[in-house]
């Protein structure tokens, strides 16, 4: 009777230490020397570690959940600030195409300015150092810095300030034509200002101004006219008005060929030509025709070698066909002529 009141004792013991145990979350072991229970006593620096550990992982996951999840639960100030960005990153490039439209249009008008207009007038051309220079002294983009686009305004801002700058400068140098022309009709007369072969007439435009490979030789060489290429016979045209000052085949290479002075010290030549239409001191008047295309003298197929010659220097004929080419016909000679290709004499 005894005994199964022991056991009884140890059964109920054993459960309510389980059972607290469980509760407290407190771990028990048992001594057999003792024949009883005993708690487990932790270490506070194992309990430490562990905490830190959970609250490690539980850091760790919250993290990868932000870095995962965050771009599909973007917050509405974040989906407005992005918009915004993508609709600065927008205006920023078309600000720029437009920039770049600009100056190759700005670039070319001062090629036409230094090269036709002044040259006209006998004006010294504007040096490339004055029309593209920066702006000196004190920061003028101060008020732009520490913004977060800062460096985006400053690009725009500074590039918009040196095509103003370079606009001004061309506007004062037409002004400045434009007051020299009221004086010189008779030059802007007088000046070759047409094509001396119909455009309907040509074949193509073969080579221009610069340097280009001889056909012959095949050594590159500077070339001082431009070549156009046409059938033989094809009529050709004085380009202004003027006097014939020779006709005939004695300069070397050109075969039969015209020279027109048309005063101001101005002189056109035609070369490689079949035959004339005019004689030595005639008067003419630009649209006349003075000859047909040939291949006469150093001349690899029948074309005509045009040059303009001022005040004995000879100067690019690409700038004098404003009289009877369109913008659009003007800018696909004006590529044409600068391709670096070969010859025909």
């Amino acid at each position: 009777m005894t005994e199964n009141n022991n056991s009884n004792w140890f059964s109920v013991e054993t459960t309510k230490l389980t059972f607290f145990s469980l509760m407290a979350k407190v771990k028990y072991y048992y001594d057999t020397e003792t024949l009883s229970y005993k708690k487990i006593l932790r270490k506070k620096r194992t309990v430490f570690t562990k905490l830190l550990a959970t609250i490690g992982a539980f850091g760790l996951a919250m993290l990868l959940g932000f870095v995962v999840f965050s771009p599909i639960f973007e917050t509405p100030s974040e989906k407005a600030l992005k918009r915004e960005m993508e609709f600065l990153k927008l205006n920023e490039n078309l600000h720029k195409k437009r920039i770049e439209q600009f100056e190759v249009v700005l670039n070319d008008l001062q090629q036409r300015d230094n090269n036709i207009y002044r040259t006209f007038f006998e004006l010294n051309p504007i040096p490339e150092e004055q029309r593209t220079a920066g702006f000196g002294g004190i920061n003028r983009y101060k008020s732009l810095e520490n913004f977060e686009n800062s460096e985006m305004i400053i690009d725009i801002t500074q590039n918009m300030d040196i095509l103003s700058k370079q606009l001004k400068i061309q506007s004062e140098s037409l002004d400045e034509i434009v007051k020299y022309a009221k004086n010189k009709e008779d030059l802007l007369a007088a000046i070759p200002a047409i094509q001396p072969i119909r455009n309907d007439d040509l074949t193509r435009m073969a080579s221009g101004y610069g340097w280009r490979t001889d056909p012959f030789t095949k050594a590159r060489k500077r070339h001082y006219g431009m070549d156009f290429t046409a059938l033989s016979g094809t009529p050709v045209y004085a380009t202004g008005p003027g006097k014939v000052i020779r006709v005939d085949s004695r300069a070397s290479g050109f075969g039969k060929h015209i020279r027109i002075d048309h005063g101001f010290g101005y002189i056109t030549l035609y070369a490689h030509l079949s035959k004339y239409n005019v004689k030595k001191w005639q008067k003419v008047k630009r649209g006349d025709l003075i000859g047909f295309v040939g291949n006469t003298g150093r001349s690899e197929a029948p074309h005509l070698h045009y040059e303009v010659h001022k005040n004995k220097e000879r100067i690019n004929p690409i700038n004098f066909y404003y009289g009877n080419l369109s913008p659009k016909e003007f800018e696909v000679m004006q590529k044409a002529a600068q391709v670096e290709g070969q010859s025909l004499d």
